[in-house]
């Protein structure tokens, strides 16, 4: 098998170009390991629990983001080649690890850190599980910040200041959790060029989410908040 993987860094690099022996069940992340361990000990990437739980060994495979644990060779091999690199959209560290930190830092921007509105001395707040708000909320939870949404959306590739799907989801679960005062505040961090309203609804983030979320459907729903909130509606 026939795989080309990207090597280098700073903005500078070349695909390589490596023979790997085909296995059944094979995973890309088996495929990246082999090389690794077998042939190129140099090849730098990130992984961690290879079972789909942590989202660290996402990358773009044959031009798609995925994560490669849960990817087996089969489904994705196109005439007998595979095609690694690192997500898109993102600084790449080196190889086929990428940098997080504008990640990470357009999350905290959409406002992604829960402010509560009581303190340590008040009592718990009840949140009932039929609440409206709650079960909204609970649509985006399993989010676990892999950048596969971010990596697929085109919006980002070309408004590089887009906040992008996570964290706008993050945005709508927040604006919608009941232990939330501030909900102006949340729509207030996603207004403007970076916002929601820059999103052309084209689905690529709930497309290749591996936890099947709607990332679109939770912008959608912070557009539909902010017009409320501008037409003077109740936000």
């Amino acid at each position: 098998m026939e795989v080309s993987v990207w090597r280098g860094s700073g903005g500078q690099g070349a695909y390589e170009i490596f023979q790997v022996p085909a296995q059944d069940n094979q995973t890309v992340l088996d495929v990246v390991s082999y090389i690794q361990q077998e042939i190129d000990p140099s090849l730098t990437y990130r992984y961690a629990c290879r079972v789909g739980m942590c989202g660290s060994c996402a990358m773009m495979v044959n031009g798609q983001p995925r994560w490669t644990c849960r990817t087996h060779v089969k489904k994705v091999l196109t005439a007998g080649r595979l095609t690694v690199a690192p997500l898109r959209n993102l600084p790449v560290i080196r190889d086929l690890a990428a940098d997080m930190d504008p990640f990470f830092e357009k999350w905290v921007k959409a406002g992604g850190v829960h402010k509560p509105g009581r303190s340590r001395d008040d009592a718990i707040q009840q949140v009932s599980p039929e609440d409206p708000g709650r079960v909204e909320a609970n649509k985006a939870i399993e989010c676990i910040n892999c950048a596969v949404c971010y990596a697929a959306c085109d919006t980002v590739a070309g408004s590089p200041d887009y906040l992008g799907p996570a964290a706008l989801q993050r945005a709508w679960t927040l604006y919608n959790d009941v232990k939330v005062t501030d909900r102006a505040a949340v729509l207030a961090s996603v207004t403007g060029p970076e916002g929601c309203t820059n999103c052309h609804s084209q689905g690529s983030c709930t497309r290749f989410c591996p936890n099947e979320l709607d990332p679109l459907g939770s912008v959608a729903g912070l557009k539909r908040a902010l017009a409320r909130s501008f037409f003077g509606g109740k936000g």
